[in-house]
């Protein structure tokens, strides 16, 4: 896994805050709108939303993720497979 880029991970950082604050969606809240004839548009918004949320969330992985924990986790579990190999030969 490659280091993590410091200008991106303000990047994911800053689109964090702005969907955090497009979240509160209160201008939708009395509108009776239908999208597709069926969907209220408040719906169809937090459907784009969380679609949105799950972008950001896969580029936070893919650009900005500590490698130190991906170090931190491959670590311990040689850790644990070495001490178990030790107690199945036991």
């Amino acid at each position: 896994m490659s280091a993590p880029n410091p200008k991106a991970r303000w990047i994911i950082y800053g689109l964090v805050v702005v969907l955090a604050l497009l979240h509160q969606d209160f201008w939708f809240w009395d509108d009776p709108t239908l999208v597709f004839g069926f969907m209220p548009v408040g719906l169809f918004y937090h459907t784009l939303y969380s679609i949105a949320a799950a972008c950001l969330w896969a580029a936070a992985v893919k650009w900005a993720w500590p490698s130190e924990v991906e170090a931190f986790a491959e670590a311990a579990d040689e850790l644990s497979e070495s001490e178990g190999e030790g107690d199945a030969a036991a």
